[in-house]
């Protein structure tokens, strides 16, 4: 299955003066804020979300729509150092996972996933990368 959904959960949301968070917003169409299970780690300047099975656990972030999906996939893999020829384990994965919206409905977006250990990263037990 493919999606042409994106969740962002850190550098990536509205309001960031990066030129990634530029090119995103200049590619596709905002849809709503969206929550998912996961926890969220400080890594440096930027947020890692890993997956969680404790509903308790849940990251904060945005849910948008890419236009040109394969081309700004691509383009995010590369960003995120997990595209082809990095070598594994990549610090971040690209998978599916489920998002939640404010109205209870769910559905299915890529997102990146932070792959290193986290075992010395501190916690962002608030879920929202913003207010770290």
């Amino acid at each position: 299955m493919t999606s042409d959904l994106l969740f962002v959960y850190g550098t990536l949301m509205r309001g960031f003066d990066h030129p990634m968070a530029k090119l995103l917003a200049g590619n596709a169409d905002f849809l709503a804020e969206a929550q998912c299970r996961g926890r969220l780690y400080l890594v440096k300047h930027y947020p890692g979300l890993v997956r969680s099975d404790d509903a308790a656990d849940i990251v904060h972030g945005e849910l948008f729509r890419l236009r040109a999906r394969d081309a700004m996939l691509d383009e995010f893999d590369m960003y995120e150092a997990c595209g082809e020829g990095f070598p594994p384990p990549t610090e971040y994965v690209r998978e599916m996972l489920p998002v939640r919206l404010a109205d209870g409905s769910i559905s299915e977006a890529w997102t990146y996933l932070y792959n290193w250990p986290v075992t010395d990263l501190p916690r962002i037990a608030s879920g929202r990368f913003l207010e770290h």
